[in-house]
């Protein structure tokens, strides 16, 4: 009888209480990772460098101290560093070091080459005293020979290690999500006998049938739908051009969202891509394109498209079906899904994390047409870095980048001096026809700065239209302001201190007031600017971006009912010191002035708005673009000091200096918050109290904690990561959550 050989006796996954014959053994787990992280990988022609990845990131379980902690044993054991080990000696001109990273940071994430942080560095692990590895692995695994970068892939000098680390988190990402999904598989199979179903459903060939079929049914012979029909069928042409960058410029009312999905769809069939990625700035709009998608897809829809985001309530998207809820979460892990709708937030932060959970879908963004919608609220601080990783995304990962946009940014790299931007987009071509007569024949509004005005005079404006949006730059000034109005007809209040369901159900009321011509006065911040579907005749905005004031522009005569004369945008400067631009703000609102002043006819032509954008990165200057340096700290750190960890902690386009407290708004809140305090893993409980919640400043929350108003929810199970206002009182149904001074406020019922 011939005796199997010795690696049969390595196991990777145990089962409690069974015999060994029921474990997966190690052979088995590598050799289907490897094949995993191959399929993966080969979306971007490193197919062998993905499989050499799966084959050795647990290489450290072929060792006796791995093999009795499988049988019981409480010992902590090094599994992953053997394997980034032999990938360094193994494969030599950095595609060693590239799979050591990956391999080393398989289960902790993404670590630092060098530099010290939360993770020991790659340096030191490759040095650390580990358990030696029985030889048996050499018999039962085969190695690729060599390793070597795909013939296509094309380098750019300036950032040949960005490139390299950027191709480090796909390998990464590859690896990760089949370690995960083998995992997965092998211990659904144990409890039911079947693998847990991900990704499938229609196809996107499919789904441009049915999109097509929901297109013929608008009327495009005569008006607005006549011109919007006019681009749908101009961009459409254009999706047989090569993959690369694209900028869509249609303003606002131009049937961009579904005309930008149209071609997406049209381009990924075209040449073979796998999904179509949507990405917007701000999750309100999220829901809302999610929700136009859905429609537009008819009875496919659901299924279809991805709505990945911290609001995100899965379990009401899947109809209370556990199945649908399972499968709906698991695809959120790794984007398999033939359309996902994300955030900003989301999208660019994955392009530069370290964590396993972010970095499991990057693969699945190769070979995808990525939309970038509003592409000019791209933060500042780091913008070289996103454009960085947009660019890379075109240039070596087969990806279609799509800047959708009505104020296009000056993001080019050109020729010219005066109006390149270092490091960014080359060969952009644009899909709409002739966008500047686009936005002569799309022309809504008529803008005009009206000077610097008090509150006194504020309220004037205010009272003098029965209709009219007023958008400020603070939320206390906006609650001020609404307070000054409070008693007059048609007065509404909109902050971000109302949680997500509270904004909805005030929007509901604003629209049908519109609806029904009655009184309606607005008081808001900027958060009605992107994306939100109201329709003024007049509107005011506070000095701020020009890319803010078109927005705001926006809401002025959106449905095109009035002429351009009727609908007024007003621009103005507030006398009040104490609600003047914070200095964030303050710079965008300088270069406003500097435009206003040269194309003040037309402050809102696409020739003001790219002399806007143009003298704002000039302002800025290639450094205050990239803040912390990132680019910088890549190319200095090379190879061996490539800085994974510390990109994750700067790379973040939110500052975290607040936290979220969840608000008892109605019934559905208070269940969902008992269903929290009783749940052993908070998962989609979470996401459906994420919103009820309003974030507090640091500061803000402090003063809440000190007073008693804000407790935590089972703080024996989740410490503070749930903090419940119990103190209903400092919650307000016209101004939302008051954390100024809670002390003068009622300290009733501080109990749950």
């Amino acid at each position: 009888m011939q005796m199997p050989p010795k690696s049969s006796h390595f196991y990777a996954h145990s089962l409690p209480e069974t015999d060994k014959q029921a474990w997966q053994t190690l052979d088995d787990h590598l050799q289907c990772v490897a094949e995993m992280a191959a399929t993966r990988a080969e979306r971007f022609g490193m197919a062998d460098a993905g499989y050499a990845a799966g084959l050795l990131h647990d290489l450290g379980k072929y060792s006796a101290p791995f093999q009795r902690r499988l049988e019981g044993s409480s010992e902590r054991v090094d599994h992953s560093t053997a394997g980034a080990i032999v990938a360094k000696q193994r494969f030599k001109g950095g595609i060693g070091d590239l799979l050591a990273y990956c391999v080393a940071g398989h289960h902790a994430g993404l670590a630092n080459g060098r530099d010290s942080g939360e993770r020991s560095p790659l340096s030191e692990r490759l040095k650390a005293d580990i358990p030696a590895i029985d030889n048996a692995w050499q018999d039962a695994l085969t190695l690729p020979q060599e390793l070597r970068p795909p013939g296509t892939f094309t380098q750019r000098s300036e950032r040949g290690f960005f490139q390299l680390a950027f191709l480090t988190r796909m390998l990464f990402s590859c690896l990760v999500d089949a370690d995960y999904i083998d995992t997965e598989t092998f211990y659904a199979q144990h409890e039911n006998g079947l693998a847990r179903q991900r990704g499938g459903g229609a196809s996107l060939t499919l789904l441009r049938d049915v999109l097509n079929q929901h297109l013929e049914t608008f009327d495009t012979e005569k008006g607005i739908n006549q011109l919007r029909g006019h681009i749908l069928r101009e961009v459409r042409n254009k999706a047989g051009m090569r993959p690369g960058c694209f900028s869509l410029t249609v303003p606002t009312g131009g049937g961009k969202t579904l005309a930008s999905l149209a071609f997406a769809l049209d381009h990924a069939i075209t040449h073979g891509m796998d999904r179509v990625i949507y990405v917007i700035p701000f999750t309100s709009i999220v829901e809302q394109n999610a929700a136009v998608f859905r429609k537009a897809l008819s009875k496919y829809g659901a299924e279809a498209v991805l709505e990945h985001h911290s609001t995100f309530d899965a379990e009401k998207a899947s109809k209370g079906d556990k199945d649908s809820l399972d499968k709906l979460r698991r695809d959120s892990e790794n984007w398999d899904a033939p359309i996902v709708v994300t955030t900003s937030v989301q999208f660019l932060e994955s392009l530069f994390a370290a964590k396993t959970s972010r970095c499991r879908k990057l693969h699945n963004i190769a070979h995808s047409v990525v939309i970038l919608d509003e592409a000019q609220t791209m933060p500042l601080p780091l913008l070289r870095p996103s454009v960085a990783a947009l660019d890379e995304l075109a240039l070596n990962y087969h990806a279609s980048i799509v800047l959708c946009t009505a104020t296009q940014p000056a993001l080019l790299e050109t020729n010219d001096a005066a109006r390149s931007f270092t490091g960014g987009f080359k060969d952009v071509e644009e899909l709409a026809p002739d966008p500047k007569n686009l936005y002569r024949k799309l022309k809504r509004v008529t803008v005009k700065h009206i000077g610097c005005l008090d509150d006194d005079q504020l309220r004037h404006e205010l009272l003098d239209v029965d209709q009219v949006l007023c958008i400020v730059n603070n939320r206390r000034h906006a609650k001020a302001l609404y307070e000054s109005i409070a008693d007059q007809p048609g007065a509404f209040h909109l902050t971000t201190a109302m949680c997500a369901v509270h904004r909805r159900q005030v929007l509901h009321h604003i629209r049908e007031t519109l609806k029904e011509g009655k009184p309606c006065r607005v008081v808001s911040t900027s958060l009605i600017e992107a994306g939100v579907d109201v329709d003024f005749p007049r509107v005011l905005r506070a000095e701020s971006g020009l890319d803010s004031i078109a927005q705001a522009a926006g809401r002025c005569n959106r449905e095109g009912k009035r002429t351009a004369e009727e609908s007024e945008v007003r621009i103005f400067a507030t006398a009040n010191e104490e609600w003047a631009p914070p200095p964030e703000l303050k710079q965008f609102a300088q270069a406003t002035r500097e435009v206003l002043r040269q194309h003040g006819h037309d402050p809102l032509s696409l020739e003001a708005i790219e002399a806007y954008f143009t003298l704002l990165y000039w302002q800025q200057g290639p450094d205050q673009l990239d803040k912390h340096q990132l680019l910088s700290l890549i190319e200095k750190g090379r190879l061996d000091g490539l800085p994974f960890e510390t990109l994750e902690q700067e790379f973040r386009l939110i500052d975290n200096n607040q936290r979220s407290v969840i608000i008892p708004r109605d019934t559905d809140a208070r269940k969902a918050i008992k269903d929290l305090a009783f749940a052993t893993s908070p998962g989609g409980i979470a996401r459906k109290v994420q919103l009820y919640t309003v974030q507090v400043p640091h500061n803000g929350f402090r003063a809440l904690e000190k007073v008693g108003a804000i407790a935590p929810i089972e703080p024996d199970k989740f410490n503070d990561q749930f903090m419940l206002l119990v103190n209903e009182d400092l919650y307000d149904d016209a101004l939302g959550l008051n954390w100024s001074d809670p002390t003068f406020m009622r300290a009733e019922s501080l109990q749950w």
